[in-house]
């Protein structure tokens, strides 16, 4: 309850916070400004904002998109100077419910969304009014154009940035992944923009026909996002299945992968790997084992060890199902990670075509090598309980050079003893050990 309380508490401080940004942001613009007129204009406008942001996508860890920028910055430009920030902010405040909200009953979000929304507006708008001038021709385009990617630009800084630090406030950077492939999201973002100054600027020198094609503009811009949202939904989907199916062949699989996963992410975050980085480490970490679904189910779950020809005929398997997944085109950069996490640091090991053979496999794979094998160690298998943490780190370390890349083991040692858990079981110290217990069990 007394943690309820606190996390209750800091919601409410940040809500404050951003409920107080957003009017203060109106309030000074209501002293400065005039209303923007014809009201029934500013009315679609603001009906467009709502739209979209009510329908904005996920397209990473917690954070939505939606083409309201485009929006807001035709309306911008359309109202005019004197009237543009305040036009555009007011109605970006009144974008701050989602169905969620609704659904979930949800008290927080709309008041964060309103307030960061409504800030984001006003700081772009108000840059972007610098550049508008009084009397719109022809020869000012390239005003409208400069105007409107620079205020683009500031509203998605100021706009992912509060949403991060509202995220991470509340959740926590352990539980929140760093956003990914943010390239792909800021060309397009920016882009749109930039297109809503030019649609701003069609309209003033057009009038009201051009209302139609612009609102198609906008549509198309929003399925822009949804797509991309929803080819990235199918792609951990297809990974979820192949997890899925891997887990249900073989038991010991079955969380195996979610912590190689895990501890390959705080090998990557302790390295300073960024979102995306981060992401393709551990989508290599849930199919590095992918190609057991080809390996016959008495190998793997075989008591003792496999003699050189079963090893051989793993290997042979293995391969042939990751040489399958590389023609998957997004697979194929997390496939060559996990096909040479076998590949030792020294140039040995085994590893698949993209490697060659006595050269140093590549980081990601290094780190791969590590949290498998750490998970290895610390999981309890058919032939043997699980190994000690501290018995791990020694291995780790005592091969560090040969099959470990050093530097990777010392992160992968920081890292963990940072987050303050402990894997594997207490007192079991030696292979014997494990080995002895585990056939104890069976026994009995």
């Amino acid at each position: 309850m007394v943690a309820l309380n606190k996390q209750t508490a800091k919601k409410l401080r940040i809500a404050i916070l951003f409920a107080v940004l957003g009017l203060s942001a109106i309030a000074v613009l209501l002293v400065v400004e005039e209303p923007p007129s014809p009201w029934w204009l500013w009315l679609l406008f603001a009906l467009a904002f709502v739209f979209f942001e009510w329908r904005a996508v996920e397209v990473n860890d917690r954070l939505v998109a939606s083409p309201s920028v485009m929006v807001a910055l035709t309306a911008g430009v359309v109202f005019g100077p004197g009237s543009a920030a305040l036009g555009v902010t007011v109605m970006a405040a009144l974008a701050f419910l989602t169905p969620e909200d609704l659904s979930q009953r949800r008290w927080f979000q709309p008041i964060v969304n309103s307030g960061q929304l409504a800030f984001s507006a006003a700081i772009a708008i108000s840059i972007l009014e610098l550049f508008l001038p009084d009397i719109l021709t022809t020869g000012t385009l390239w005003r409208i154009a400069l105007g409107s990617a620079a205020a683009a630009t500031v509203y998605l800084v100021i706009n992912f940035n509060l949403v991060q630090f509202i995220v991470f406030s509340i959740f926590g950077r352990a539980q929140v992944r760093p956003w990914s492939n943010m390239k792909a999201l800021i060309v397009p973002y920016v882009g749109m923009g930039f297109l809503g100054g030019l649609l701003g600027a069609a309209y003033v020198l057009v009038g009201i026909v051009a209302l139609p094609s612009i609102f198609v503009v906008f549509y198309v811009g929003y399925m822009t996002f949804a797509s991309y949202s929803q080819m990235r939904e199918a792609q951990t989907a297809t990974l979820r299945g192949f997890v899925k199916a891997l887990e249900a062949k073989d038991l010991y699989t079955r969380g195996h992968t979610e912590r190689v996963a895990y501890f390959a992410e705080l090998i990557g975050s302790e390295l300073g790997f960024n979102g995306t980085q981060l992401e393709r480490i551990r989508w290599a970490a849930l199919i590095h084992d992918v190609g057991k679904l080809a390996v016959p189910r008495h190998l793997i779950r075989k008591r003792s060890r496999l003699t050189e020809q079963e090893y051989r005929q793993m290997q042979r398997h293995v391969h042939l199902v990751e040489d399958l997944l590389a023609e998957v085109d997004f697979l194929q950069p997390m496939v060559e990670i996990a096909s040479n996490h076998h590949a030792h640091y020294d140039g040995n090991g085994y590893h698949g075509p993209s490697h060659t053979h006595g050269n140093p496999p590549t980081i990601e794979a290094c780190i791969l090598a590590v949290a498998d094998s750490f998970d290895a160690m610390t999981s309890t298998r058919s032939y043997r309980v699980a190994l000690s943490q501290q018995y791990a780190f020694n291995e780790l370390r005592a091969h560090a050079g040969t099959q470990f890349d050093p530097d990777v083991v010392e992160a992968f040692e920081r890292a963990l003893h940072r987050t303050k858990q402990s894997f594997g079981s207490p007192d079991v110290h030696s292979e014997e050990e494990a080995r002895r217990r585990a056939e104890e069990m069976a026994i009995g």
